[in-house]
């Protein structure tokens, strides 16, 4: 190539890469500058006013109708709060919260309200609020592609968490009013508190038997009962939430195919992410692949997560306050939980993990690993295998098996209730395993917390502290088929006066490794009804086979 040829090509080559890179931003903000053309469906051009005072809901539902008319498209909301009640979402949108937009839930009156709430036949096998989606800001039912994108907000202002214990004077008025015709059969059970009447709107969105969802960016803050509720909903993405509620923040319930990462949701009052599967939808479906990753929950004052205060003053009339939180699976548990993965995800100043089975749903195939909490309110792991048995006439207790967590650390937990593994009488919790996991309780158990008697409790709710204050600090385990434990530190922060370890109706318990503070003339386990138990490397404790033992301490 002559002199003159390599400097056409060199100067060819840099002028093809200035376009390529100048172009590159542009690429990079199609989506937004699309959004605001005349491409987009601009809910002020179907009316809406943006201004906190008019309601907007009618001018939202036209543009969302506008659109799906024209086969799909995105509805446009530019900077302004919209106050409105219950939105309608279709097939092929996309709802475009721009920075500075917020859809504004309205307060009920007389003559603004949400949708009512669908009849359900099958409400009495989970709570009110799982079983209804229309009373909603935002809902959709049986619809495919669908998508919620920020980084606008969703401010769940009007909605309620639960009955009429949560609203105001005035509402309450209102809602007195407006019931004074209606029919006196109630809404909702079998937990009555949290039945929410005709007219009130309780979660922020709500989707029923949908497919190819995508929610990603928003920031929702004071969301009611659910700030997201999903049930029947496969291929769900859920990306990039801030979350600041006063009660649940995500519920997959019965869902298929979902992925949850890089979220934030602070839930003092109620559970973070969660999980379930209830009999909403009048049959038994499992909620199955599911990763949940690069998340982080806590317990922090409602609001403070998203000003950055990160304030823990609340406390209750007693002076005491047990923020929830957390990741929970369950409490409805019909359909059962399957191929489920947890992975890099940080708790702080919350409750601990929960995998909890007690409606005769099988939770099995469940890996959860680099983990880290701070500051927990009760159990660091709580693994419950139930006979609550909530379901249609025949459903059995169901089973929790194959389980791994590893790569934990916790500190400052709650040593009350200890970490709880336990299945109920004839119903074992099987092949579970626990791997390289530190955690630093409170401490201060006193002799006579290490005399109790925890009851079964079988058919109760599940919740850590369903059998009061536990005998052991670290580890009470029962009724379990099949536990692995290695590299487990045990540490507390004050002096203990209960064993590390109890173990009861436990059944081929393989430990390996384990190390635990441990006070004078306290033992490290106490075994009862134990048969194949092996302990290794576990010093200053010598290696150890017990074929079988009715009871021992050491």
């Amino acid at each position: 190539m002559t002199p003159k040829r390599q400097l056409a090509f060199v100067i060819a080559s840099f002028v093809a890469f200035a376009l390529l890179f100048s172009a590159a931003p542009r690429a990079t903000l199609s989506f937004a500058t699309n959004a605001a053309d005349t491409s987009a469906y601009n809910v002020k051009t179907y009316g809406a006013k943006g201004d906190s005072k008019a309601l907007d809901t009618a001018a939202i539902n036209k543009a969302i109708d506008a659109a799906a008319a024209a086969g799909g498209g995105t509805v446009y909301f530019p900077a302004g709060n919209y106050l409105s009640v219950s939105i309608h979402l279709k097939s092929n949108i996309a709802l475009y919260l721009d920075q500075g937009a917020t859809i504004v839930a309205a307060n009920t009156s007389s003559d603004v309200k949400y949708d009512a709430p669908e009849p359900n036949q099958w409400d009495a096998y989970q709570d009110f609020g799982h079983s209804h989606w229309h009373n909603s800001l935002i809902w959709g039912e049986n619809l495919t592609n669908v998508s919620i994108l920020g980084p606008g907000t969703i401010w769940g202002k009007g909605l309620v968490r639960t009955g009429n214990q949560s609203r105001t004077q005035q509402q309450n008025d209102v809602l007195n009013a407006n019931r004074a015709n209606e029919p006196k059969t109630p809404f909702g059970y079998p937990n009555p508190r949290d039945a929410v009447e005709p007219g009130w709107g309780n979660k922020s969105i709500a989707l029923k038997n949908c497919r190819n969802v995508l929610i990603r960016d928003i920031t929702i803050f004071h969301g009611g009962h659910f700030a997201i509720l999903a049930t029947g909903v496969d291929n769900l993405t859920i990306d990039n939430l801030k979350i600041d509620t006063n009660r649940d923040g995500i519920d997959v319930d019965a869902c298929k195919n979902v992925r949850i990462s890089n979220c934030t949701v602070n839930s003092p009052f109620d559970d973070g992410i969660c999980p379930k599967s209830s009999f909403a939808l009048g049959y038994a479906r499992a909620t199955e692949n599911v990763t949940i990753t690069n998340c982080q929950v806590s317990g922090y004052d409602e609001g403070t997560l998203l000003d950055g205060t990160f304030k823990r003053d609340f406390r209750n009339q007693n002076g005491t306050f047990s923020p929830t939180g957390r990741i929970k699976f369950g409490t409805e548990s019909n359909g059962g939980f399957k191929n489920i993965t947890i992975t890099n995800c940080v708790f702080d100043y919350c409750r601990g993990l929960a995998l909890e089975t007690v409606d005769g749903g099988l939770l099995e195939d469940v890996t959860i690993s680099n983990i880290t909490m701070r500051d927990i309110s009760n159990s660091p792991f709580f693994l419950r295998l139930g006979g609550r048995v909530r379901g249609p006439q025949g459903t059995t207790v169901g089973a929790l098996r194959r389980v791994l967590i590893s790569n934990v650390i916790v500190y400052n937990a709650e040593s009350k209730y200890a970490s709880l593994i336990s299945g109920i009488p004839g119903h074992d919790i099987e092949d579970v395993t626990l791997n390289n996991i530190r955690i630093y309780y409170k401490g201060g158990g006193t002799k006579e917390q290490a005399a109790l008697q925890p009851p079964e409790k079988e058919t109760d709710y599940p919740e850590p502290t369903m059998f009061g204050e536990i005998p052991a600090y670290g580890f009470f385990i029962r009724h379990v088929r099949g536990l692995q434990m290695s590299d487990i530190s045990l540490k507390y922060l004050k002096e203990d006066s209960r064993a590390p370890f109890i173990i009861s109706d436990g059944k081929a318990i393989d430990l390996f490794h384990l190390q635990m503070d441990r006070a004078a003339s306290v033992p490290s386990f106490i075994l009862n009804e134990v048969e194949d138990f092996s302990l290794r490397q576990s010093l200053p404790l010598r290696d150890l086979v017990l074929p079988k033992v009715k009871r021992q301490e050491f």
